[in-house]
C-alpha cells in the first residue's frame, strides 16, 4: 500500500487494487502532474500473497480512506482478481468499483472527488473510455480534413 492520508471530510477516498504494482505506479503518475493526493492509496494484488491477507489490506485501505463521503475502488480488469475481490466488499459501506483503470480515469477521480460518489462514478467511467484513442486514426481524420 502507498501512504495512507485521511481524505477531507465530504472527498470520496479512492483505493486503486490492480494486479502486482500497477495501482501504485498509476498513483505515482498521477501525483506527478497533480500533486501530493489525500485518502488514495494502492492494493497490490500477486501469488505471493496469501488471499486472505490481501483481503485484509483491502479492507484495511478501504477504511482508512473513508471519511464518510464513500469510497472509489478503482480495478484493473473486470474478472480478474482484484476486481473480484472488491466486488465481494459491496453492501459492506458506501462503495462502488469501477474496472478498467487507466491514468485519465484516476486523473477525473482525484480531480473530482466532492462529488457524490454515484456521479464520481459516472466521471470516472466516462474519463476512462475518452482516454482510450487510436492515435493513427485521431492523426488520419485530421489530415484528410484539412
Amino acid at each position: 500500500m502507498t501512504k495512507e492520508k485521511k481524505a477531507k471530510g465530504g472527498d470520496v477516498g479512492v483505493v486503486v487494487v490492480t494486479h502486482t504494482d500497477y495501482g501504485t505506479r498509476l498513483i505515482a503518475a498521477a501525483e506527478m502532474i497533480l500533486g501530493s493526493q489525500r485518502a488514495c492509496v494502492a492494493v497490490s494484488v500477486d501469488t505471493a500473497t496469501e488471499m486472505d491477507k490481501t483481503m485484509d489490506a483491502l479492507r484495511q485501505a478501504v477504511a482508512s480512506v473513508d471519511a464518510g463521503s464513500g469510497v472509489m475502488l478503482l480495478t484493473d480488469m473486470f474478472g480478474g482478481t482484484p476486481t473480484n475481490l472488491s466486488l465481494s466488499l459491496l453492501g459492506t459501506g458506501k462503495l462502488e468499483v469501477i474496472t478498467g483503470v487507466n491514468l485519465p480515469m484516476l486523473l477525473k477521480v482525484l480531480g473530482m472527488r466532492a462529488l457524490p460518489l454515484s456521479r464520481l462514478a459516472d466521471e470516472a467511467k466516462a474519463a476512462g473510455i475518452q482516454g482510450i484513442v487510436v492515435a493513427g486514426e485521431v492523426l488520419r481524420q485530421k489530415v484528410a480534413g484539412g
